[in-house]
């Protein structure tokens, strides 16, 4: 496993880092408590020491999966993301800052995500959505200094909205951000425009997430692939979404000369292509799907043709919305 700094908060973190959502949540079907521990185990003697949850995921049951794993692996780093207060997904440009994010609400639902994990202290607290409208009202920022001063929290960090890389482009500069997640993909290389560039000079740590589409990049989504009854990727992959996904996929290998199998494999080397990236987080439910994915952290690196190659399949859309 190979290792890289976290922005200027000087965090060591995996290249490779371990996504929760689908642990101990009821939006993915097929994880069971024990094999979701399992893998995450085998992530950290693979030397993963980054895990990524919220306290939306199964309403609190992945931070407690997680902050099992802390408590018998100290050296993990753990992050996980305050839910906005109005439940609004992603958030609207012209909600009011403490609509979502009162100074009140983010200390509240810090200590109670406290509470899940077991621990007294997270390494990265997020917030789930962001405006940049939001960076000069509200008392968000309060909140965040008085956990910080508390020793509840090390630092602060963003998931940027689905697809919206330029919604947080106001703070990243404003220097009051630790660190983005993003959603980089080989599909949606928008951050690349003005995120990355903007997150490298002023040292804002990058964590990459949806590297492989929701599965979509895996190969494995198939115009016959049928999910279990209840799995949110029904909907994500919805009508002749699957078709046209498994379509573009092809196109990759072709192009690429490899076999659909190393899809995920390239998904990933294309994210840690980019320079700014600071880790990259999988959904890992399976020992098997860690062994695979820690795997590409290897040191290889994509030939600058290939990159070129990868350059042409940028295909943006939100299919999050339907």
């Amino acid at each position: 496993m190979h290792y890289r700094r976290l922005g200027h908060t000087g965090l060591e973190v995996s290249e490779i880092g371990f996504g929760a959502w689908g642990i101990g949540a009821d939006a993915w079907k097929g994880a069971s408590d024990s094999e979701s521990l399992d893998s995450m185990r085998r992530a950290v003697e693979l030397g993963v020491t980054f895990i990524d949850t919220a306290i939306a995921y199964g309403s609190g049951h992945s931070e407690e999966l997680v902050g099992q794993i802390k408590r018998e692996s100290p050296e993990v780093a753990i992050a996980t993301k305050i839910n906005p207060a109005n439940l609004e997904w992603p958030a609207k440009h012209t909600t009011p800052a403490d609509v979502a994010f009162s100074a009140e609400h983010v200390i509240e639902r810090t200590e109670q995500s406290l509470r899940n994990l077991g621990l007294e202290t997270i390494d990265l607290q997020q917030f789930h959505v962001w405006s940049d409208s939001w960076v000069d009202q509200g008392t968000w920022l309060e909140g965040i200094e008085k956990l910080k001063a508390d020793g509840k929290i090390r630092f602060f960090g963003i998931s940027v909205n689905d697809h919206e890389p330029e919604s947080v482009l106001k703070l990243v500069s404003s220097g009051l951000v630790d660190s983005v997640q993003v959603i980089y993909n080989i599909f949606d290389q928008s951050p690349e425009d003005e995120l990355l560039p903007l997150c490298e000079r002023h040292d804002v740590g990058v964590i990459v997430r949806v590297p492989l589409d929701e599965g979509g990049l895996t190969g494995k989504v198939q115009p016959d692939t049928v999910f279990q009854p209840g799995d949110w990727r029904e909907g994500y992959f919805q009508g002749e979404r699957k078709i046209e996904a498994w379509k573009r996929v092809l196109a990759i290998t072709v192009d690429l000369g490899v076999e659909t199998e190393r899809m995920p494999e390239m998904a990933l080397r294309f994210c840690l292509s980019h320079r700014a990236v600071s880790t990259v987080i999988v959904g890992m439910r399976t020992v098997a799907h860690v062994e695979a994915n820690t795997a590409v952290s290897d040191g290889e690196v994509l030939s600058a043709d290939q990159i070129a190659r990868l350059r042409t399949h940028r295909w943006v859309r939100n299919w999050y919305q339907s």
